[in-house]
């Protein structure tokens, strides 16, 4: 549901009231009224003046991909009412072994899966870009330049194209790298066709058609999104519309089993992207998952296992020369473990020097990357054919960029003691002649015209010293710096790491030339070093990278080094600006809650935060009213209150959803009196109809047929309510609020009152309810950086 008001919230509160707290309702005069029932009688004193001048202004629109789309949040609290107690009272010993094998066997589908899909990745980009190339070298060698440029900057702009249209029409979400909308995904946000079979789709040839088409991008981003897309497609269930459903799938009806198979599913892109299976589980831990449990962690290193297992049958095969041009080196590993790594003062002091450089320079990375998203993002807002000129003209900017600039580098002579093949002849290669006379080769074509993945394996090898000449190197470090920052935004799936480590191995080897007379280590391992401090100081990630770049070079004995560069380069970027995750988050406007609380949390209380007004039910309530909050709120949970006779005195009953309402009411258990529910009546009422749906299947208000009778009867909701929400004092400071509110998963906390004699509940809150936008537009006199 978009309109010209829509937009993504800019920091100063701008965008679409809050969906879930706002609920403001409008007697056709612009006046707030309460929907109370016709038996409630409250005393508003409190509430009335701190809640209805209140209300929650941050957005609920947020770029997903390359759309806006709207959001919610996921809720992974363990919901308890009657329905669903009674479901956990009648589960048999079998049943529960059942959930704990279909666990496990999901884990090794998404294995399966995502090597698969990992394999297919490598083998199609292998072999276009491989034809690609080998027609242009071929053009080349016959001396036909301006045919060789139109077949190389023709075929990367169709290929761009076709990326970009299915991203346009088909799945917009899919734009991009997919790591930060997995990362709020796991953090507990939801947004429409953020893991659908849709995405997932263009999400895999997308990314082969636009890795193919020579842009600075990865497909190890984007193979992140694609397990969680696996994940997520086993994780719904079942469809119950198309029968395929089976009585087992109902345990996996919940946000809670659905975030642990995609966390599952995120760590074996990694495993799949990197061959890197232990590296994929320290990536789900250290910059996925925002909760972690030991038992996750079996399973996410078994899922991982599988990965590196059907990985490594694929390269015993396609060895053999099964698979076209894709050969034993296709998967990226970057073997320079047969160097012999002896480091002295110099190289310590180099390494320094590096981290240095990757801090610095990851900072500004993520600041040109910053304000390239938002620029892009007005461009995309415009339509899907200004997406796709977009793609083309980067396209054709890098495909000039690629061909032209090897004409600036001068020809160098073969080396004379080498085994490999001078000039190179094949799609991929270190000696490319491009333009040069026999005997001779282009160093900057070698770079340029190659796969990222063998650009990236030239750079790291040990057996090339001096082939890369100096200025060559700056001139390539510039090239794939800014095309890097200027690639990223666009409507194709593309992957941050690969463009990082290209840049980083490229000013890693100039370093290795520069401190050539007082170093030992070969400028391989100077270019490995260089990539390990970029990534630091873009990503600010650590042990995960550097088991990622350990598993990647097979080479421990460079261990200590690698950790050293990896915490200068993150502590020196950290004094600049967030990791490009955390900004691109940011610029996305999706509200990604942090582990910590911020500092000006602490002098604020739960109370001063809570939106309002706040609706609430009585435990037995009239259809009308629940129908009338339900048309004109977007609330999604409700407090239930008891009152005379039912009790004896107001108290809170607990939360109703929103869901939830709608199914009972679907069901018209309805009565003329306020009666309880019979339980007859409850036995029969199936925990699987309240169970979450998959994505996009969720019951609507639309769906429900109720007439005029039926509005003046009542129903019980207490079989429905979760009787045990959590609940915080309004006297609770904000930041130990915030702290339970993330590390419990919730989407909605209860603030109850300190004194008796008031109503039982203040107000609720939620996520948005602790962004920084609603809080420092509520206290606008409030210092965001003061620590005390």
């Amino acid at each position: 549901m978009e309109n010209k008001q829509d937009g993504v919230s800019n920091g100063d509160g701008d965008g679409l009231h809050d969906i879930e707290n706002e609920g403001v309702l409008l007697d056709g005069k612009g006046e707030i009224r309460r929907n109370w029932s016709e038996f409630s009688e409250r005393n508003m004193s409190y509430a009335e003046p701190l809640l209805v001048k209140r209300t929650n202004t941050t957005s609920q629109i947020a770029i997903i991909g390359a759309n806006l789309s709207p959001i919610e949040s996921l809720d992974y609290e363990i919901f308890e009412n009657e329905i669903f107690n009674q479901d956990w009272r009648s589960r048999k010993k079998i049943q529960i072994i059942q959930y704990v094998i279909l666990k496990w066997g999901f884990a090794l589908i998404i294995g399966l899966g995502t090597g698969l899909v990992g394999l297919f990745n490598n083998i199609s980009v292998e072999n276009i870009a491989g034809f690609k190339l080998l027609m242009t070298t071929t053009l080349m060698t016959q001396h036909r330049y301006l045919e060789a440029f139109v077949a190389y900057a023709g075929i990367n702009v169709v290929l761009a194209a076709a990326a970009a249209a299915l991203c346009a029409f088909i799945a917009p979400a899919a734009a991009g790298s997919g790591i930060p909308e997995v990362k709020a995904y796991l953090n507990g946000v939801d947004a429409h066709s953020i893991l659908a079979p849709s995405t997932l789709f263009v999400k895999i040839f997308g990314s082969i058609l636009g890795v193919s088409a020579g842009f600075v991008v990865g497909k190890e981003g984007p193979m992140v999104h694609t397990g969680a897309c696996i994940a997520n497609l086993l994780g719904q269930g079942g469809s119950r519309k198309y029968g395929l459903t089976w009585n087992w799938l109902r345990y996996f009806k919940n946000d809670r089993d659905r975030r642990d198979m995609i966390t599952c599913g995120a760590a074996a892109g990694v495993a799949a992207a990197f061959r890197a299976p232990v590296g994929g589980v320290l990536f789900a831990l250290e910059e996925a998952a925002s909760w972690w449990r030991s038992a996750l962690l079996w399973r996410t290193f078994f899922t991982t296992a599988v990965v590196a297992i059907v990985l490594r049958a694929a390269i015993q095969l396609c060895a053999t020369g099964k698979c076209g041009l894709f050969g034993e080196g296709g998967l990226i590993m970057y073997d320079v473990g047969s160097s012999k790594v002896t480091y002295s003062a110099g190289d310590v002091l180099a390494a320094i020097l590096l981290g240095v450089i990757g801090g610095v320079l990851g900072s500004v990375y993520n600041y040109l990357v910053d304000k390239v998203i938002r620029t892009y993002s007005i461009i995309n807002e415009k339509g899907a054919v200004f997406k796709i000129i977009l793609v083309v003209t980067i396209a054709l900017l890098t495909s000039c960029c690629f061909y032209f600039l090897p004409w600036i580098a001068t020809c160098k002579p073969c080396p004379t003691n080498e085994s490999v093949i001078c000039p190179s002849v094949d799609e991929s290669g270190e000696y490319k002649s491009f333009q040069c006379k026999p005997g001779y080769y282009n160093d900057l074509a070698s770079l340029f015209l190659n796969t990222n993945d063998d650009a990236i394996r030239n750079l790291f090898s040990s057996r090339i010293t001096k082939e890369f000449h100096i200025s060559s190197l700056f001139i390539y470090f510039g090239t794939i710096f800014f095309l890097g920052i200027a690639t990223y935004g666009i409507a194709v799936p593309s992957g941050l790491f690969i463009p990082v480590i290209l840049a980083g191995a490229a000013y890693g080897r100039l370093v290795g030339r520069l401190f050539e007379p007082i170093v030992k280590l070969d400028t391989g391992l100077f270019a490995l070093l260089g990539a390990a401090s970029f990534l630091g100081g873009t990503m600010r990630m650590t042990v995960s990278i550097c088991v990622i770049l350990l598993e990647l070079t097979n080479d421990l004995l460079l261990l200590p080094l690698v950790m050293l560069v990896l915490l200068i380069s993150k502590s020196v970027a950290d004094g600049f600006n967030k990791g490009v995750y955390d900004q691109i988050l940011k610029i996305k406007g999706l509200p990604y809650m942090e582990s910590h609380a911020e500092p000006y949390m602490r002098t604020l209380a739960a109370r001063d935060v809570v939106s309002g007004p706040l609706v609430t039910f009585s435990g037995i309530e009239k259809v009308g009213n629940i129908l009338h909050a339900l048309e004109t709120t977007g609330h999604n949970g409700f407090p239930v209150i008891d009152e005379p006779p039912f009790s004896d005195a107001a108290e809170l009953c607990g939360l109703v959803l929103r869901s939830h309402l709608l199914v009972l009411l679907k069901g018209k258990n309805f009565t003329k009196d306020r009666l309880f529910m019979d339980r007859s009546i409850s036995k029969r009422i199936s925990a699987l109809d309240f169970a979450k749906a998959g994505s996009g299947k969720g019951m609507k208000l639309e769906d429900l047929d109720i007439n005029e009778e039926e509005k003046n009867m009542y129903v019980d909701l207490h079989p429905i309510t979760n009787a045990s929400p959590y609940t915080v004092l309004e006297t609770m400071s904000l930041a130990k609020a915030a702290i339970l509110f993330r590390q419990l998963g919730l989407r909605h906390m209860c603030v109850v009152p300190k004194s008796q004699g008031r109503p039982p509940v203040v107000g609720i809150l939620t996520r948005h309810d602790f962004m920084p936008e609603h809080i420092l537009g509520l206290y606008p006199g409030i210092n965001p950086h003061k620590e005390d």
